[in-house]
């Protein structure tokens, strides 16, 4: 027992140094704790921001310096969304986990370190004790499959966020457009409703009097209360674009955005659709990733077959036993494949493959279809729009003449609201036929990348570089 404390000191003096180095290079605890204030941007946060172009996924977003000061075009809606987004934010933080997961997986195994000392209970022994240090042989044989299977999921996350960029971009994009149509029709909706509510009080006085039956009055009022919701309705739905735009902004729910901008939307031509769909595999980020997904199961794959090898761990020993005999040697771990050898995972990963390879199949033969019904749609969305712009030109001379007559008298409030309507009617019928078109446009941009131009941008360098 005399000589527990002289082994303690010398175990220490040993083990000391070692602990040291490992603190030394371990990483620390700090507390981060959550906030419960409203962190979404304000209209003073938002004058404040500055987009760096070459971080934007497409290139006409990387072409166009983003300036809010005299308002936002469709290509700074699209900036500060792929700047801004919350979910995006949370997309990147999950790229940042899987590259310490892949910075993981391509850390070697620690070797292990085992002491033991014995001390003796009768006088003229000694101590014994035995050191060893052992390595996990079948953990550095499958290193390099897990590592690319990691650099895989990188890969694949990093994608899959380029791909939900896209989607943001265009979901910022029919906002703005669904939110420049509302500015437009609004007030037509509004003249609309006027309109109706000035022959019905008109039609109510006269029945008063006498001289206007009570259906014609009914009918009247029937005509003023759809007006009135169908404005009412648009008010809403002014509202909720709002909402949507700000949210998928990161906005404050009261900041009010000045919007400027928009346009017609050019018919796209066969080839450059054709062209696009034909590079589809190679270009769509969501298709690229579920590749990069496939090989990252394949090495997963891989990995497990490995692993059906025995584990095995090597090491080396040093020991003395009480009797001041020294020995060195070695040890060897080794499992015996007899009952389990790995089967189950190599099963369930070969399984996961088959539904990875059925699931790529079945995304990119949705895309083909998906880019099939666009172009369909919209090829039925323009024809609708050339023939209303057509009809436009009798519609308004028709409302115009109505106006001149009732200016002279000569045409009754009836008739001269009727043509009016009429004209609103297909004004608002020929902005929503546009704004149709123009989604359809931003859809196939979603679905097909920057191969398909910009309809909308202002950026009319890039446009016209593009288009040659």
């Amino acid at each position: 027992m005399r000589a527990f404390p002289t082994a303690c000191r010398t175990t220490l003096r040993v083990l000391a140094p070692a602990c040291v180095l490992l603190l030394a290079s371990c990483t620390w605890y700090h507390r981060e704790p959550l906030s419960f204030n409203d962190t979404s941007t304000s209209a003073r946060s938002l004058e404040r921001i500055r987009i760096d172009p070459s971080t934007m996924p497409l290139p006409e977003l990387a072409a166009h310096r983003f300036d809010p000061s005299n308002g936002l075009d469709i290509e700074d809606v699209a900036m500060l969304a792929v700047a801004n987004n919350p979910d995006l934010k949370l997309a990147r933080d999950d790229l940042g986990i899987a590259r310490a997961q892949a910075f993981s997986a391509g850390l070697l195994p620690d070797p292990q370190l085992s002491v033991s000392s014995d001390y003796p209970g009768a006088v003229g022994f000694e101590r014994a004790f035995s050191y060893g240090l052992s390595m996990d042989v079948l953990a550095i044989v499958t290193r390099g499959a897990n590592k690319k299977s990691a650099d895989a999921t990188v890969a694949k996350t990093d994608l899959g966020l380029l791909w939900q960029e896209w989607q943001v971009v265009a979901q910022a994009k029919q906002l703005f457009l669904k939110a420049r149509f509302q500015d437009e029709t609004l007030p037509l909706l509004q003249q609309q409703r006027d309109l109706t509510r000035t022959r019905y009080e008109r039609m109510a006085e006269a029945q008063r009097e006498g001289n206007l039956t009570e259906d014609t009055l009914t009918a009247a009022l029937t005509s003023y209360s759809d007006a009135r919701k169908q404005y009412t309705d648009a008010q809403r739905a002014a509202e909720q674009t709002h909402h949507d735009l700000n949210a998928l902004l990161g906005l404050a729910p009261e900041v009010q955005l000045q919007l400027k901008g928009g346009g017609d939307a050019a018919p796209l031509a066969d080839a450059t659709i054709d062209d696009a769909v034909a590079a589809l595999p190679k270009r769509r980020p969501d298709l690229i990733a579920l590749q990069a997904g496939y090989e990252a199961q394949e090495q997963k794959y891989r990995a497990a077959i490995l692993s059906q090898f025995p584990s095995l761990s090597v090491g080396f020993v040093r020991s003395r036993d009480t009797s001041e005999i020294y020995s060195s040697g070695f040890q060897i771990n080794l499992s015996l494949p007899i009952f389990n050898r790995n089967q189950g995972n190599v099963a369930i990963e070969k399984a996961t493959r088959a539904r990875l390879r059925d699931e790529y199949q079945n995304r990119l033969n949705q895309a083909y279809a998906d880019v099939a019904h666009l172009r369909a749609d919209t090829a039925i969305l323009a024809r609708q729009l050339e023939q209303a712009e057509a009809a436009m030109p009798g519609v308004e001379s028709g409302a115009q003449h109505a106006g001149q007559a009732y200016a002279r008298h000569d045409l009754t409030l009836g008739a001269y609201t009727d043509a009016q309507s009429a004209l609103l009617v297909k004004r608002v019928d020929v902005a929503t036929l546009r704004e149709s078109l123009a989604e359809q446009r931003v859809g196939l941009q979603a679905l097909l990348g920057s191969a398909i131009p910009d309809a909308f941008s202002s950026d009319q360098t890039y446009t016209d570089n593009h288009a040659k």
